[in-house]
């Protein structure tokens, strides 16, 4: 779906940088540098800058989710653990019912004030 929008805007980018081929100087101001280039090459270097300069914007910005969705990825995994264990202990209790034995106390562990 980026590609719709993004190959378009490449095509219009090159087409400019090959239909302007005149030579331009570019200063940057308080210093005194001067860079002279065809004015193709020079919107092609200013828009890859535009372009790297939001990709680290947007990447920045999404560091907070990234490092909360791992958290919560993190709670997951120990969660799913012990409900594994949870459904092992029953599974061992219900065995043991079906067999007519009174389950131990580690098997099935008591209340002990959880309700």
């Amino acid at each position: 779906m980026r590609w719709l929008m993004f190959v378009p805007l490449l095509i219009l980018l090159a087409l400019f940088a090959l239909s302007n081929t005149q030579d331009v100087e570019i200063r940057l101001w308080p210093f005194d540098i001067a860079w002279v280039s065809s004015l193709g090459i020079a919107v092609l270097i200013l828009c890859a800058g535009a372009f790297m300069v939001g990709a680290l914007l947007v990447w920045g910005a999404t560091l907070p989710m990234r490092r909360r969705a791992a958290k919560m990825e993190q709670a997951a995994k120990l969660l799913e653990g012990e409900l594994a264990a949870i459904r092992a202990r029953e599974e061992a209790a219900r065995r043991a019912a079906d067999m007519g034995r009174v389950p131990d106390t580690e098997v099935v562990p008591a209340l002990g004030g959880r309700r």
